[in-house]
C-alpha cells in the first residue's frame, strides 16, 4: 500500500489536472460568486451565496433568510451588534498599516493579542481583524444594516492599500519635521534607512547630529548604527540604552569592549529632540538639545579604528534582537571633525546648512522627500540613502499580514514550538482569509475576493515547494504550527473560484498522523491541544465534499465521537488548560481554565457540517446543548463599546467567576465569541437538498423565509423558558415534510434513574389535531402534508429535572432542566453537597425537590441555594458541578432515619431504587423498594430492621406523579 504522503502527492497532482482552469478575471458581485462556483460538486445555494456541495443531503439557509424574533438570542445579539456598530475599526487596521509602512492616522491598536505590545511580542496580531470582518459580515447578512457594510468596505479598502504597499519597496512616510518635513518609520513597519558604506569617510574625528522624535520607549533603539556585519566592530548612537537614556558607544571587541557615553535622562516621546556626539582625540561628548550632558575623556577608539564596515543604518541595530527605531528623523548630518560646543548649540535652532557648521561634509539628509524611498545627500558627495525593511519583502504579491513574512519562513525550519518566536501564523492567516471571504459572500465586494484569492496564491507558492516531511512536521508543532479552520476556508474559496491551485493548497495542510488514526478509530487525542485540532476536522469534511475521499469524512465522524461525550462537559465544552485528557476524564479535568470557548464554537461547526451528510439527531442534540449553555453563557449580559465581553475559559470548579475580559481583550475566544453572537440562527432550520423537507432543529423564536417554496415559517416561543413552540406556515400552498427534532432529554422516564424516561411526552398538533406516531427522544417526528396559508403546528415537550454524572466519578454531577444547565450560585470553593431524591416524582423527575423562584423563569432554590441557567452572563460565583450526597433514605419528603448504604462501586440503595423510574403509581414504587431492600439485606448491605423501616417509609409517603 502506498504511504499517505505518496498517496496525497498523487491525489494533489490529479486535483491540479482535473480541477477547472484558473479564472482569467475575477468575478464581481454576489451573482458572480455563484457563477464562479461552477465546478464539479457545486449545488444549490447555501449561506451567504456559497454553493452547497452536492455531497450534502441537507443544506442551511442564509442568515438573511432566518430572522431572530425577541428572545434570549436576540437580546444577546443586540449587545454584540451594538459593539460592532460603535467600534473604531481603524484600531484593528493599525497593525496592518504599520506593517506596510503606512500612516496609522493616530489609531491605537487594541489590547490583548492584537498589537505590537501583546502577548508573545504581538505574534498573533491580525487574527482579530479577520474575526471582526466575519462578525460584521454576519451582522450585515442578518440585518441588512448598511452601517455594517460600510465598515466592511472601509476595512477591505484599507487592506487593499496595505497589500499594495507590501508589494512594492517601502516608501517614505512624510510628516512635519523640526525644520520642514521629516520621515517617519511607523512602529511595526520594521523600516530603516540604509546609508552608503562610505558615509563615515574613514575619519578619526567625527560629529553625528540628528533630530529625532521617538514614538515608543523600547530600549536599545538606534539612531545610527555602523558595524561589520557581526557583533564585534561597530559604533552606535542609541536613543535609549538599557536604562532608557541616550548612549553612544564604539568597540572593536564586542559588547564587553564598548567605550561609551551615557545621557542623564530619557528623551521625551512624541517630541523632537536633538542628539549629537563629537569625537576628537581621546574625548567624546554627548549633547542633548544643544547641551553637553556627558563626556568620556579616556577614549582610545575612534571611527577610523573600526576599519571597513559593512552596515551603516539609521534606525536599525547591529544586534538583530534590538527593536527598530519607531518615530521620525529630521536633519541627520555627519562631519569629519568634532564640532565645537557653540556649533552644536546652534544646531538646536536652525538647520545645519544655515548654521556656522554648515551641512555635514560627510553626509547630510534633510528628509524633504515626500514620495519614493530614496533620501538625497545634501553634502555634495552623492551618498544618497535608501529606505528598506529589515525583512526585505514578501515572496509573492498576494501576501497580506499584520507582521512580516518571517514568521512563516521561520516555521519551516522549526522542530518544536515557541510562540514567542512563531505563534500560529497560518492560524492568523486563516482568520484574515475567512473574514475576507465572508465579506465577499455577504457584500459582493470583489476586492475582498481578490485579497482572499491572492492570499491563497501566496500560501500555495510557499507550501507547494516544501517537502512532505516538512509539512507534516510543521502541522504537528504545538501552537506554532496551528492553522485553525484554514482548510475549510480554502475549500469554500475553491467553491467560488474553481481554481485547481486552491484545492491543491487545501490538501497541503493534511496532518496524516491525526487523519489516519481517527479514520481507523484510534483515539490519540490525550494530551493534544484541543482547539488546534478541532477545526482541522471541519476542513476534512469540506475536503471530502470537494474530493470525495472517504478517509476525510470517516476521520471527522470518528473524531466527533471521541469528544462527545467522552471529553465533553455538561455545558457542551471541552478541554482543560486548552488540552485534552484521556477519554472519560471529566471530574478529573475540572479546573478554573476548562472549556475554552473556541472549542465549543468549533465543535458546533463540526456537528453542523456532519449533519449535512448524515442526519443523526445526536449532532443537533449536541448543538442545542453547547449553544443554549456554553455559547450563550460565554457572552456577558451588558453592553460595552470597547470589548465584546466574551469568556476565554469557562471555569467549572466550585465558586468560579467568569472572566468576560480575558487577557485584556482580543483573544481567539473573543473573536469566535463575536462570530457566535451574530449567527445564532444559522442552524435553526435546514432544508433537504431537493427542498422536499424542512428540518426544525432548534426551538428558537424566529421567522424563516423559504423562497424556493414561497412560504414563511414562524416560531413563536419563549423556549427554553417555556416547554412549547407554535409554528405557523404562511404563503402559497406547498408540499413538504416537516421534521421536528425530539430532543434526547424529552422523555417520561426510561429506567436510567435520575429523571430518565421513554417517549410519549413530546406532542405535535397540526391545526389542533394531534399527530400520531412515534416521537422517540433523540429522533425527528415527520409531518408530511400539503401546507396551506395559516397552518399551525403546536409542539410541546416535557422538561424534566435530571442530573448528568461525570464519567470518571458518578458522585460529581451537573443539573439540567430540559436543555438548560442549571448552576448553583454560591461563593464557596468546594463542591456543594446536594441531595435530590427526597421529593422525587414517580416519574423520576427531580423537580419537586426544588422550589421555583417567583418571577424568575428557570430559577430554583434548594436548601437556600439558588440555581440559575448557565446561559445567564453574570459575574456570580457558580457551581456547574456538585457532589451528590444522599446520606439518608427518604421518600416523598419523609425521612426513614436509615443511612443510605452504598455498594463498593458507589451505587447507593436509592440509586438502585430510582433506576427503575418511571413508576406507574405508588404501588409500583413500593414494590421496587421491597425488591431492592430484600436483595440488599440478603447481600449483607442493609440490616433487616433498617430494611423494614425503608419499606414502611416508602408505603407511607405521598408522591408527585
Amino acid at each position: 500500500m502506498a504511504s499517505p504522503l505518496a498517496r496525497r502527492a498523487v491525489l494533489r497532482a490529479a486535483a491540479l489536472a482535473a480541477a477547472a482552469p484558473a479564472l482569467s478575471a475575477l468575478p464581481t458581485g454576489r451573482a458572480a460568486a455563484v457563477a464562479g462556483a461552477a465546478h464539479p460538486g457545486a449545488g444549490t445555494l447555501a449561506a451567504g451565496g456559497l454553493a452547497a456541495p452536492s455531497a450534502w443531503s441537507v443544506r442551511p439557509f442564509a442568515l438573511k433568510d432566518v430572522a431572530l424574533r425577541e428572545g434570549v438570542f436576540a437580546a444577546k445579539r443586540r449587545l454584540m451588534l451594538g459593539h460592532a456598530r460603535g467600534y473604531d475599526v481603524n484600531r484593528l487596521l493599525q497593525v496592518f498599516r504599520a506593517n506596510a509602512g503606512l500612516s496609522t492616522g493616530g489609531a491605537v491598536a487594541p489590547g490583548g493579542w492584537e498589537g505590537l505590545d501583546g502577548e508573545a511580542n504581538g505574534n498573533l496580531r491580525g487574527h482579530y481583524t479577520g474575526h471582526f470582518l466575519t462578525m460584521l459580515s454576519q451582522a450585515y447578512g442578518s440585518t441588512g444594516d448598511k452601517a455594517y457594510a460600510d465598515k466592511i468596505r472601509h476595512m477591505v479598502g484599507a487592506l487593499v492599500e496595505v497589500r499594495e504597499a507590501l508589494r512594492r519597496d517601502p516608501a517614505v512616510l512624510s510628516v512635519p519635521g523640526r525644520f520642514g518635513t521629516a520621515a517617519e518609520n511607523v512602529r511595526g513597519s520594521y523600516q530603516y534607512v540604509d546609508l552608503p558604506d562610505t558615509v563615515l569617510g574613514g575619519s578619526a574625528s567625527l560629529t553625528l547630529s540628528a533630530w529625532v522624535k521617538p514614538t515608543h520607549d523600547a530600549n536599545w533603539t538606534r539612531v545610527l548604527d555602523c558595524g561589520d556585519g557581526t557583533t564585534s566592530r561597530y559604533l552606535y548612537l542609541a536613543a535609549r540604552n538599557a536604562g532608557g537614556v541616550p548612549r553612544f558607544a564604539i568597540t572593536t571587541s564586542g559588547g564587553g569592549g564598548e567605550q561609551g557615553i551615557n545621557g542623564t535622562r530619557p528623551l521625551p516621546l512624541n517630541q523632537w529632540s536633538h542628539l549629537a556626539v563629537t569625537i576628537g582625540g581621546t574625548t567624546g561628548t554627548l549633547y542633548v538639545n544643544g547641551v553637553a550632558v556627558a563626556k568620556n575623556t579616556a577614549m582610545t577608539l575612534n571611527p577610523a579604528a573600526l576599519g571597513t564596515l559593512k552596515n551603516h543604518w539609521l534606525g536599525r541595530s547591529t544586534y538583530a534582537a534590538d527593536p527598530v527605531f519607531a518615530g521620525a528623523f529630521d536633519e541627520v548630518n555627519i562631519w569629519s571633525r568634532a564640532l565645537s560646543a557653540t556649533e552644536v548649540a546652534e544646531l538646536r535652532d536652525k538647520p545645519a546648512a544655515g548654521s556656522a557648521a554648515g551641512a555635514g561634509d560627510l553626509a547630510s539628509y534633510t528628509f524633504e522627500e515626500t514620495t519614493g524611498g530614496t533620501f538625497a545627500d545634501r553634502s555634495g558627495r552623492g551618498r544618497h540613502a535608501t529606505l528598506r525593511r529589515t525583512w526585505g519583502g514578501s515572496s509573492h504579491p498576494g501576501f497580506l499580514a499584520a507582521y512580516p513574512e518571517t514568521q512563516f519562513i521561520t516555521l519551516e525550519s522549526m522542530t518544536s514550538g515557541d510562540y514567542t518566536v512563531v505563534w500560529a501564523p497560518y492560524y492568523t492567516a486563516h482568520k484574515i482569509l475567512r473574514g475576507l471571504l465572508d465579506a465577499y459572500l455577504n457584500t459582493g465586494d470583489a476586492r475582498a475576493l481578490d485579497l482572499a484569492s491572492g492570499m491563497c496564491d501566496w500560501m500555495y507558492s510557499r507550501l507547494s515547494k516544501l517537502p512532505e516531511s516538512t509539512l507534516q512536521r510543521m502541522w504537528g508543532i504545538f501552537s506554532s504550527g496551528e492553522f485553525g479552520g484554514m482548510v475549510e476556508a480554502i475549500c469554500d474559496l475553491h467553491a467560488v473560484t474553481g481554481r485547481a491551485e486552491h484545492l491543491a493548497l487545501a490538501r497541503l495542510f493534511d496532518l496524516d498522523k491525526l487523519i489516519d488514526a481517527c479514520a481507523a478509530g484510534h483515539d490519540i487525542l490525550d494530551g493534544l491541544h484541543a482547539n488546534q485540532h478541532i477545526p482541522i476536522f471541519t476542513g476534512l469534511v469540506r475536503l471530502y465534499d470537494e474530493t470525495g475521499e472517504e478517509r476525510y469524512l470517516k476521520a471527522a465522524k470518528n473524531f466527533w465521537g471521541m469528544v462527545v461525550p467522552a471529553r465533553m462537559y455538561g455545558i457542551g465544552g471541552t478541554s482543560d488548560r486548552e488540552f485534552w485528557k484521556a477519554r472519560g476524564v471529566i471530574a478529573g479535568a475540572l479546573s478554573d481554565v476548562t472549556a475554552e470557548t473556541c472549542c465549543a464554537y468549533n465543535m458546533l461547526k463540526l456537528s453542523r457540517m456532519l449533519f449535512f451528510h448524515e442526519q443523526d439527531p445526536a449532532y443537533m442534540d449536541y448543538y442545542e446543548r453547547a449553544l443554549y449553555n456554553q455559547v450563550l453563557g460565554s457572552k456577558q449580559d451588558k453592553p460595552d463599546a470597547e470589548k465584546p465581553l466574551v469568556t476565554y475559559f469557562t471555569g467549572l470548579v466550585p465558586g468560579h467567576v467568569r472572566d468576560y475580559t480575558p487577557k485584556q481583550g482580543t483573544t481567539c475566544c473573543e473573536g469566535t465569541g463575536m462570530e457566535s453572537a451574530t449567527k445564532y440562527q444559522d442552524s435553526v432550520y435546514f432544508t433537504r437538498a431537493d427542498d422536499s423537507a424542512l428540518y426544525v432543529n432548534l426551538y428558537s423564536p424566529s421567522t424563516l423565509t423559504w423562497e424556493e417554496k414561497g412560504v414563511t415559517v414562524t416560531q413563536e416561543t419563549a423556549y427554553p423558558a417555556e416547554q412549547r413552540s407554535r409554528i405557523t406556515v404562511r404563503g402559497r400552498t406547498a408540499r413538504f415534510d416537516l421534521l421536528l427534532r425530539v430532543p434526547s432529554w424529552a422523555r417520561d422516564g426510561d429506567g436510567d434513574g435520575d429523571g430518565g424516561g421513554g417517549g410519549g411526552g413530546f406532542e405535535v398538533r397540526v391545526n389542533g389535531a394531534r399527530v400520531t406516531g412515534a416521537a422517540e427522544p433523540g429522533s425527528y417526528v415527520t409531518v408530511s402534508r400539503t401546507w396551506r396559508d395559516g397552518d399551525t403546528v403546536a409542539v410541546t415537550m416535557p422538561f424534566r429535572m435530571r442530573v448528568e454524572k461525570a464519567l470518571d466519578d458518578p458522585s460529581v454531577q451537573t443539573l439540567f432542566y430540559g436543555p438548560v444547565n442549571l448552576v448553583a450560585r454560591d461563593p464557596r470553593q468546594t463542591f456543594l453537597p446536594v441531595g435530590l431524591y427526597r421529593n422525587a416524582a414517580l416519574s423520576g423527575d427531580l423537580l419537586p425537590t426544588f422550589t421555583p423562584v417567583a418571577g424568575e423563569p428557570l430559577h430554583f432554590t434548594l436548601d437556600g441555594i439558588e440555581f440559575a441557567p448557565f446561559a445567564e452572563g453574570t459575574e456570580d460565583p457558580t457551581h456547574a458541578y456538585f457532589r451528590r450526597s444522599e446520606p439518608r433514605v427518604a421518600f416523598g419528603g419523609t425521612d426513614s432515619g436509615v443511612a443510605n448504604p452504598a455498594r463498593a462501586d458507589g451505587t447507593t440503595l436509592l440509586d438502585e431504587i430510582w433506576a427503575a423510574a418511571p413508576f406507574r403509581n405508588a404501588r409500583a414504587l413500593v414494590k421496587r423498594v421491597q425488591g431492592v431492600v430484600d436483595a440488599w439485606v440478603a447481600a449483607g448491605l442493609l440490616g433487616a430492621e433498617d430494611g423494614r423501616r425503608v419499606v414502611s417509609t416508602a408505603r407511607a409517603a405521598s408522591y408527585v406523579p
